[in-house]
């Protein structure tokens, strides 16, 4: 590895150990055994260096999302694939040291970072589109701009809302199987209009 991939490494661990405020320069330095001239010359801040790392970070989180291909034996765009998605997905969460604890605290710095949070802006677009095919079936790559925008940003922003209750209060966040019980009701709901 060089000394990119290295800072990026060392990064994702700070990230993981001390958060995004409280993690340094000299910190990521120490952790990654490079220098700080590094982190200005490859990412140009150590916030930029940051946002990288926990958008890498949460790009991992992609395998476990489709927990070993257990989805792939239920319809696509079907309430069961729903369940299957949103039960891994939320799988993730109750795991301690869980980088969606990390969200959270990137979340509330948005608008204190502007750097971070535009880089943040242009990812969140694309986890949509990503999230679009594990639950409704297809390729990334073939996930249009609309779809993305409209259904994918549906999906983050559910997303983003079970971090925020899995962070706050895991006793009463919802399950995989409440989500599908209410979004069973909405459906309904909109069949009988």
């Amino acid at each position: 590895m060089g000394h990119r991939e290295d800072l990026l490494e060392g990064a994702k661990r700070c990230l993981l150990a001390k958060g995004f405020a409280r993690t340094t320069a000299r910190d990521v330095v120490k952790e990654s055994g490079t220098n700080l001239a590094s982190i200005g010359y490859h990412y140009g801040s150590k916030d930029a260096l940051l946002a990288q790392a926990y958008v890498s970070l949460v790009e991992g989180m992609g395998d476990a999302f489709e927990g070993g291909g257990s989805a792939d034996d239920t319809e696509p765009g079907s309430l069961e694939r729903f369940e299957r998605v949103w039960s891994n997905i939320v799988g993730t969460m109750k795991e301690p040291g869980s980088v969606w604890r990390l969200s959270v605290e990137v979340l509330a710095l948005g608008d204190r970072l502007p750097e971070v949070r535009d880089h943040l802006a242009a990812a969140q677009r694309e986890a949509g589109r990503g999230l679009v095919p594990l639950l409704m079936g297809g390729r990334e790559e073939d996930v249009s701009d609309e779809a993305a925008d409209t259904l994918g940003m549906f999906y983050v922003t559910l997303m983003t809302g079970l971090i925020a209750q899995w962070t706050f209060d895991p006793r009463t966040a919802p399950d995989a199987e409440r989500l599908t019980a209410g979004l069973r009701r909405v459906v309904e709901a909109a069949a009988r209009r």
